[in-house]
């Protein structure tokens, strides 16, 4: 019982402090509002559900130290009766011993006595003993006969000492087995309360637990999606209005208006290089990386090589017929969409890029580099 009590606590101590350590590490910071709540509220009664293991250990503790304050007890008592019972048992056999004894020097006094007399009867039926001899023969009966009397008196005086100390020794010993016996009945009823008493806790322990559970079950019904989700959108919420979507801009659409609002010259130039790039012409024989910046560079000589492959054009032209390369389509109402393989009279090719095209008797402007010539 001892060992059953010890052994538990020690498991509830060891079980109460891994729900406390988990209690102090489990996860849940990251949310919030109603969940957060609830995972706080599981973490709280973790802790105190742990907390009372480690005191239902505490009580297991008491309870086996009870146990084991009552077993002591019990053992200085049986060890006090025992001493008891132990020293009348050595009375009693040695008084029985001495009694033997007696019984022997008993016997032996009247065989010598016997003995004597017969002797002496013998010597008195003889013609030849003198009465000097008789006398001696008799003192001597006599002498013997009063010590086997003497025998037979301390032999009696032993057998009844020897019963005194044996009805001693029975009472003693029936004393101490009465004694014996209740003590199993105290140590019985002991371990058969201090068993239910440790059911009791443990049952107890169960119930108490379940109390913390049903807190967080509480705690888990008022636990809302939506005040959780609501809540979400008012602490991390940028505004009520989303963000505009970013419109599309043409490239050379931008810089054909550029051109017309008098932004020629270097922007003319870059939008020409990407025409170029676009429509798959290589700056064969260029020198320049594509880390250099045409911005950077003060000379006309190096805008010159960089797009020497791109055929200067000025002014107006004879009318020729292009295939279009590239799909586009139109950004705005001066402007006509083409598919790839359309073909198209080229009326006026702006230096710009943009080229007066017509189309299916429709006129309208199209990105140069976007043409080939049949």
């Amino acid at each position: 019982m001892e060992e059953l009590l010890k052994m538990r606590a020690s498991a509830e101590e060891k079980y109460g402090k891994e729900l406390v350590a988990i209690s102090r590490k489990v996860g849940g910071l990251y949310e919030i509002c109603t969940l957060r709540t609830s995972i706080d509220e599981m973490k709280t009664q973790t802790e105190t559900i742990g907390n009372l293991h480690i005191q239902l250990s505490a009580l297991l503790k008491e309870e086996a130290k009870r146990i084991e304050q009552f077993r002591e007890k019990q053992k200085e008592q049986r060890k006090k009766l025992e001493v008891v019972v132990e020293k009348v048992q050595k009375t009693k056999v040695s008084f029985y011993k001495k009694t033997i004894e007696s019984e022997r020097y008993y016997e032996q006094r009247c065989r010598e006595a016997d003995e004597a007399e017969q002797t002496a009867d013998k010597m008195s039926n003889t013609s030849t003993a003198t009465p000097k001899q008789m006398d001696k023969l008799s003192s001597k009966s006599r002498l013997y006969r009063e010590t086997a009397e003497e025998a037979e008196r301390q032999y009696i005086s032993n057998i009844e000492q020897l019963d005194k100390i044996r009805h001693e020794w029975e009472s003693t010993h029936s004393n101490t087995c009465e004694m014996f016996q209740q003590q199993e009945e105290e140590r019985l009823k002991v371990l058969r309360n201090g068993l239910w008493v440790h059911c009791n806790h443990l049952s107890m322990q169960c119930v108490k637990d379940d109390e913390c559970y049903e807190n967080v079950r509480n705690m888990l019904e008022k636990c809302d999606i939506i005040t959780d989700l609501n809540g979400f959108v008012v602490m991390k919420g940028t505004g009520s209005a989303r963000p505009a979507a970013i419109e599309y801009q043409n490239y050379y659409k931008k810089d054909a208006s550029a051109a017309r609002n008098g932004s020629t010259g270097l922007v003319g130039q870059v939008k020409k290089k990407f025409s170029n790039l676009l429509q798959g012409t290589s700056l064969t024989g260029c020198d320049i990386s594509i880390q250099n910046d045409p911005v950077a560079q003060s000379t006309g000589e190096t805008f010159d090589r960089l797009y020497a492959a791109i055929p200067a054009s000025h002014g107006s032209q004879n009318i020729e017929q292009y295939k279009a390369v590239y799909e586009y389509v139109a950004q705005r109402d001066d402007e006509l969409s083409m598919s790839v393989g359309d073909d198209v009279l080229v009326i006026d090719q702006g230096e710009d890029g943009w080229w007066m095209v017509q189309k299916y008797g429709q006129n309208g402007l199209v990105p140069g580099s976007y043409l080939a010539k049949e």
